[in-house]
C-alpha cells in the first residue's frame, strides 16, 4: 500500500486548457499580486507627493503602453503614433467635461471609446500594408494629428491649451496626489485584467496568430484585416484612457506634450520590458519612469559642483533613454520579462539548473 508521502504531489499539474490558460500561473503568483495591491493602496500613508507622483506617471503611461504592446507586441504591427492617441485621449476627456458638463468619471471612458474609433479608422490601411509602409503610416497620423491638435481651437483651445477638471466622483473631488492615485491604481488594475483577459480570448489568440506567421492564420480561417485593424483600435483605447488620466491630472492639456519623443519613449517601455508581455510592460514603464530620477541621482550625487555637469542634466536624461533602448536592443532583446523568466527557471530547477 502506497504511504502518503508517495500520494504526494510536487511542482504545478495542469490537465485541461483552461487550467493552462489562468491569468495567473501559480496560487503563489495569485497571493504575490494580491499582496502587491494591498501593499500598492497602503503606499499614499508612506510616501510623499514627489513618490506619488511617481507612481501615477507609472500608473497612465503603463495603461497607454500596454496598448501599444497589443499592436506590436502581440499582433506584430508596428505603430509611431501612440502619443498622437494618448494626446486625443486626454483632449477629448476634458472636451467633454468642459462642454457637456458630465462628471470626469463618465469622460474617461467615453475618452478612450472616442479614441478606438479614431484608431480603427487609422488602422484600416494596416489591414492591407505592413513593415516600413504601416510605420510610415502611422507616423503620418502622428503629425495629422498633432496638426489637428493646433489648429482645432474649440476642441484643444488651440496654442493656449485646454483646461481638464479634476476627478469627482458622488461630489468628492480628486484634486490631489494621495487621493488621485486610488483613481489611476483602479484604473491600472482594470485595464491590466481585461489586456491578460483578452490574450486568453479567441481575439487574443488571433492576434497572437497573425504575429507569429500571416499565412498560417489565414489558411486557419482567421480574418487578417478584422484583427489587424481591431488591433489598432483596442490599442488607441488604452492610449485614451492613459491620456484621459494624464489630462485631470495634470489639470491642463497642452499641444506640445504629445510629440513623436513621446511615441518612441511608449516603444522603449515596450521594447525594454519584452514584447508580447504585460507584466514587461509595467516593468518597462517603471523602468522609464525611473531612469531619468536615477540619472539626475547620479549628476547630483558626483556633480554637484560641477555647474557644467548640472546644466547638462536635461540632455544627460535624454541620451540615457536612448542609450537603454540601444543596450537593451544589444545584450537584452527580449527584455526584462524575459530576463524574470530565466531567474524564475534557475530557482526552480535549483540545484539542478543545467
Amino acid at each position: 500500500m502506497a504511504s502518503a508521502h508517495s500520494r504526494m504531489r510536487c511542482g504545478e499539474f495542469r490537465t485541461n486548457y483552461r487550467q493552462d490558460t489562468t491569468i495567473f500561473p501559480t496560487p503563489l503568483a495569485r497571493r504575490v499580486a494580491i499582496v502587491s495591491i494591498l501593499v500598492l493602496m497602503l503606499s499614499p500613508l508612506v510616501c510623499d507627493a514627489y513618490q506619488l507622483n511617481l507612481l501615477i506617471q507609472i500608473g497612465y503611461y503603463g495603461i497607454a503602453a500596454l496598448g501599444l504592446n497589443i499592436v506590436v507586441g502581440f499582433t506584430g504591427q508596428i505603430s509611431l503614433g501612440h502619443a498622437a492617441f494618448f494626446g486625443l485621449g486626454a483632449f477629448t476627456s476634458a472636451w467633454i467635461n468642459n462642454t457637456t458638463g458630465l462628471p470626469v468619471f463618465f469622460c474617461i471612458p467615453l475618452a478612450g471609446l472616442l479614441t478606438m474609433a479614431v484608431g480603427l479608422m487609422v488602422g484600416i490601411p494596416a489591414g492591407r500594408i505592413k513593415g516600413l509602409y504601416l510605420a510610415i503610416a502611422t507616423l503620418a497620423s502622428q503629425y495629422i494629428l498633432e496638426d489637428f491638435f493646433a489648429r482645432a481651437d474649440w476642441f484643444t483651445g488651440g496654442s493656449a491649451g485646454a483646461m481638464a477638471a479634476p476627478f469627482s466622483i458622488f461630489g468628492y473631488t480628486m484634486n490631489d496626489d494621495r487621493s488621485y492615485f486610488y483613481v489611476v491604481l483602479f484604473y491600472v488594475i482594470i485595464m491590466f485584467l481585461a489586456g491578460t483577459n483578452l490574450l486568453r480570448t479567441r481575439d487574443g489568440r488571433a492576434f497572437i496568430a497573425v504575429r507569429d506567421h500571416y499565412l498560417s492564420a489565414e489558411i486557419m480561417g482567421i480574418n487578417l484585416n478584422k484583427y489587424r485593424i481591431l488591433s489598432f483600435g483596442i490599442s488607441s483605447f488604452y492610449a485614451g484612457i492613459g491620456g484621459a488620466l494624464f489630462g485631470h491630472y495634470l489639470g491642463f492639456v497642452s499641444v506640445e506634450g504629445f510629440t513623436i519623443v513621446l511615441s518612441i519613449q511608449f516603444l522603449a517601455m515596450i521594447i525594454i520590458g519584452g514584447l508580447g508581455s504585460v507584466m514587461g510592460t509595467m516593468l518597462g514603464t517603471i523602468f522609464m519612469v525611473l531612469l531619468p530620477e536615477v540619472m539626475a541621482f547620479g549628476v547630483h550625487l558626483i556633480g554637484s559642483n560641477s555647474t557644467a555637469l548640472t546644466q547638462a542634466l536635461a540632455y544627460i536624461k535624454a541620451m540615457s533613454i536612448g542609450l537603454a533602448i540601444i543596450l537593451f536592443l544589444i545584450f537584452e532583446p527580449d527584455g526584462l520579462s524575459h530576463r524574470w523568466k530565466m531567474i524564475k527557471n534557475y530557482w526552480k530547477l535549483y540545484p539542478f539548473s543545467y
